[in-house]
């Protein structure tokens, strides 16, 4: 009879010897945004990935387990990081189902653990996304009943492990989703207002805006405060997965705990106070305001942050600031009729009381470009959620 602690022993043998894809090459993939996609490569290999390739729908790179942890719990670009597991040429469901079932799942799966899939096909014989991710879970489902007569729970909203599937050109690559879920999902936001502005889109202002604490910086229309936590947790080196309880990366079969939470103490190290004054906004809605102010509340410094209610055309003169602020659209504002006079009056407010300033504009409806009134130093197009957007900078002299 085998003993228990021979199978135990031998799982972890095969374990170390590395029998899966990401194993063996050491090799990741990050999903962002299509626009932002040279930003988040930089990103990368400041946080010490390696072999950073920019493709089709993400970026490929390179890391050791210790950068692998380091990029999930700092990056403020990516959405996420799969960890490919296998990969295999793929022309109907049946194959994709048997070659799943192949793999075993109790290597990533714990007692009770639920889990979920996301599927994306393109160019390929099979066609429906939604279907192929059903096969994936079918196939996992089945592994299981048919080691241990039951099946693990799915769950949609809050999965234990999240598998991707990915088949383009008829190849078929199965991950583990190593972030656990949208890394845009920083646990600050606890009040919204309308439309509120993705947390990797106000990092990436942020971060285009290249400003480094040596001017003050404002936001005249600040909505819940996104831009204000994103500049706070970048000035204060507030790593973006502070507030997560658990991390993908933590159900693969060589997870290095010890590993983890030296690189985690080390990011944590880094953490800075914010002087007082220098990160402010204003908003004329009192709801934002409130909901801006509970949102700083939970960050680290986020009291040194002063938010107030304020109508920009009354603010005092901002000059040599750094203006970073995303105005209301169509979609914020219900389609208001009166915009074009709002970016007007707005145009004149960056003209008139913001002398010697730089000011960084998110505008979600390009349209709206030409309604300011002012001459662009440069655009960027930052397409996401659905928005084709543009973050334009005019200097103030």
């Amino acid at each position: 009879m085998v003993s228990a602690d021979w199978v135990k022993r031998l799982r972890i043998k095969k374990r170390q010897a590395g029998v899966y894809q990401y194993q063996k090459d050491c090799r990741y993939f990050a999903q962002i945004a299509d626009s932002l996609k040279k930003a988040g490569a930089d990103e990368l290999s400041e946080l010490g990935a390696e072999d950073v390739r920019p493709e089709f729908s993400g970026i490929h790179f390179r890391a050791d387990k210790s950068t692998l942890y380091r990029v999930n719990y700092q990056t403020r670009l990516l959405s996420r990081c799969l960890a490919p597991l296998i990969s295999y040429v793929c022309h109907d469901t049946d194959t994709l189902y048997q070659k799943a079932k192949q793999i075993e799942w109790e290597d990533f799966f714990g007692k009770g653990n639920t889990f979920a899939v996301s599927g994306y096909v393109s160019d390929s014989v099979i066609s429906h996304s939604k279907y192929a991710a059903l096969r994936l879970k079918d196939a996992v489902a089945d592994y299981f009943k048919e080691k241990t007569g039951q099946r693990p729970d799915v769950s949609v909203r809050n999965p234990d492990i999240l598998l991707n599937l990915h088949i383009r050109h008829d190849k078929a690559v199965i991950s583990i989703d190593t972030s656990g879920g949208a890394l845009h999902r920083r646990g600050y936001r606890e009040e919204t207002v309308s439309a509120p502005m993705q947390e990797t889109v106000a990092a990436a202002i942020i971060r285009f805006s290249e400003w480094d604490g040596s001017a003050p910086l404002y936001d005249p229309l600040c909505g819940s405060g996104t831009l204000l936590c994103e500049a706070l947790m970048r000035y204060c080196n507030i790593p973006s997965g502070v507030f997560r309880n658990r991390f993908g990366f933590e159900c693969l079969p060589d997870f290095d705990g010890a590993l983890w939470q030296q690189v985690k103490k080390e990011a944590d190290g880094h953490i800075r106070e914010l002087p007082k004054g220098l990160i402010a906004g204003s908003d004329v809605s009192a709801e934002a305001v409130s909901a801006a102010r509970t949102n700083l509340m939970g960050l680290h410094y986020g009291k040194n942050v002063s938010v107030e209610r304020a109508d920009f055309r009354k603010l005092p003169d901002l000059e040599d600031h750094v203006i970073v602020t995303n105005p209301p659209y169509g979609i914020r504002m219900g389609g208001d009729e009166n915009l074009d006079v709002f970016y007007k009056n707005f145009g004149d407010f960056l003209k008139q009381k913001c002398k010697g300033s730089a000011a960084f504009v998110y505008f979600g409806e390009r349209e709206y470009i030409n309604k300011i009134g002012l001459k662009a130093s440069w655009k960027k197009p930052i397409e996401v959620g659905g928005l084709d957007g543009r973050l334009v900078k005019y200097e103030m002299y």
